[in-house]
């Protein structure tokens, strides 16, 4: 069977960066974004209309463009649709070879698959500062700001999460491995967590 980790991670905490970085030290083919675009072309939806239903987990046009609950079944029956047509693009990624997933809920979808699960997190400060240095949009604003966005970031993921499983978004007994980014400078952690999970596969 082969080699999957998936990794669950709060926003500004360095998830995507650990997996990239993971993925050329294991040398395992990566998956984020991409997700969006495969899940698109099974459904003919937009891949901005996918992120919404994929990251919020909820209904957000139902206020913007309409004044009654009359689009609720319409955005019901997409969310289902972008549900199914992101297990199966998640399970064909699965086939392929060695992997690693960030986000999608992918954790739970792949559970017969015997994946290695990564929740990354860190403080809020630590959030705030990684968010500067990384995103040029996020420069401006203010630790306020930023901790706002944050905060609704990381609410939607767990709404996500709610809908596909019962099981708690961020709560360690749901994952083999918790990872504090606070304060740490993610390149310098990479090799010595790559060591630590080939042993986790050789010992599964």
């Amino acid at each position: 069977m082969n080699k999957i980790i998936t990794i669950s991670r709060e926003f500004g905490s360095g998830g995507r960066e650990i997996g990239k970085r993971l993925a050329d030290e294991l040398d395992f083919s990566y998956y984020d974004a991409e997700i969006i675009t495969s899940i698109a072309k099974e459904t003919g939806m937009s891949e901005e209309y996918i992120k919404n239903i994929s990251e919020k987990g909820m209904y957000p046009y139902a206020f913007h463009f309409a004044k009654s609950f009359a689009i609720y079944p319409v955005y019901q029956s997409n969310q289902t649709e972008v549900l199914v047509a992101e297990a199966k693009v998640l399970k064909q990624i699965a086939e392929k070879g060695d992997c690693i997933i960030v986000g999608r809920g992918a954790d739970i979808t792949l559970k017969e698959y015997g994946p290695m699960n990564l929740f990354v997190y860190a403080n809020m400060q630590s959030k705030i500062e990684r968010c500067r240095q990384k995103r040029q949009d996020e420069k401006d604003m203010t630790d306020k700001e930023l901790q706002n966005k944050i905060k609704q970031i990381d609410k939607n993921r767990r709404n996500y999460h709610r809908i596909i499983s019962n099981l708690e978004w961020g709560d360690k007994e749901n994952y083999h491995l918790c990872i504090n980014t606070s304060g740490v400078e993610i390149k310098e952690m990479i090799s010595p967590l790559a060591d630590y999970i080939e042993e986790w596969f050789r010992r599964k």
